[in-house]
C-alpha cells in the first residue's frame, strides 16, 4: 500500500491529470497481485479518489490538468486475501518551496494531527482521547476539523464500525482493545467546516469554496502500541 502511494505521489506534478494518476493505480495495483477495494464500492467508477484544493474526499478523477499550488489529496484502498487497508495522502503540486507559508502550515497540521492520534492508539486509551487529539492540533493551527465525516474500523470490509470523529472530548467513547483495526483521518479546511455533495456526486468539498486536506492510516492495536499497517 504504502510503496504504491510513494509511486504514485512521484507522479504528481503540473499538467498530470486525475485520470492519469488513477490509471497509474490501476497499473499498480495488477503489478503487485492486490485488488482496487474503491472501485465499484457503492458505485465509485474509480480505483483512487482525487480530492482538488476545495475537494475534502472522494474526488473522482478527471481529465484536467493539475496546476502548480494546487492541493492535491490521493485516497487509496486495497484489498488483499480478503482484507481492506485505507490510505491517504496531501501534498501540495509542484514545488513546495514556492508555495503559501499558510498552505504548507495547513498540509503539516493535518500530518501531525494524525501522527499524534496514532501515538495514542494503544489498549486502554479511549476513541474521545484520539478525536480530541486531532481537534487540538488542527485548531491550535487555526484551521477547522470537518464534522461531517469521520475515521472508521476495517477489515473485510472497507467501512466498518465504530465510526471515529475527528473531535471530541478526552476520556469518552468506547475503549480501543487490542486486536482493533481502525482508519484514522482527519479532513481539515482552511474556513469553515461545513462541506455539501460535490457536483460529480461522488466527492465532499467545503460549502465556502476553502481549500481541504485529508490524511489517513490504517492502525493495528496491538498490547505493545499502534502498528500503522500502511506506513
Amino acid at each position: 500500500m504504502a510503496r504504491v502511494m510513494r509511486r504514485l505521489l512521484k507522479q504528481v506534478k503540473p499538467g498530470v491529470s486525475g485520470e492519469q494518476l488513477n490509471r497509474a493505480a490501476l497499473a499498480l495495483f495488477f503489478d503487485y497481485g492486490v485488488e482496487p477495494a474503491f472501485l465499484g464500492h457503492q458505485g465509485f467508477p474509480a480505483a483512487l479518489c482525487v480530492s482538488k484544493n476545495n475537494v475534502v474526499v472522494h474526488g473522482l478523477p478527471d481529465s484536467q490538468p493539475l496546476n502548480s499550488g494546487d492541493i492535491l489529496s490521493l485516497d487509496l484502498g486495497l484489498k488483499y486475501q480478503g482484507y481492506c487497508l485505507d490510505m491517504a495522502f496531501s501534498v501540495i503540486v509542484g514545488k513546495k518551496a514556492a508555495a503559501p507559508v499558510r498552505a504548507v502550515k495547513f498540509l503539516q497540521a493535518g500530518q501531525n494531527a494524525l501522527q499524534e492520534a496514532i501515538k495514542m492508539a494503544k489498549p486502554g486509551n479511549t476513541f474521545g482521547d484520539l478525536s480530541a487529539t486531532m481537534q487540538k492540533i488542527i485548531e491550535s493551527a487555526g484551521f477547522m476539523v470537518v464534522r461531517n465525516l469521520c475515521g472508521h474500523g476495517i477489515g473485510q470490509d472497507l467501512h466498518e464500525e465504530p465510526q471515529i470523529l475527528n473531535f471530541g472530548l478526552a476520556g469518552e467513547g468506547e475503549v480501543l482493545r487490542e486486536g482493533m483495526v481502525i482508519c484514522l483521518e482527519p479532513m481539515l479546511t482552511m474556513g469553515d467546516w461545513k462541506i455539501k455533495k460535490s457536483a460529480d456526486g461522488f466527492g465532499y468539498e467545503t460549502s465556502d469554496g476553502s481549500l481541504a486536506c485529508h490524511f489517513e492510516h490504517t492502525i493495528a492495536i496491538t498490547k505493545k502500541g499502534p502498528l500503522v499497517l500502511t506506513k
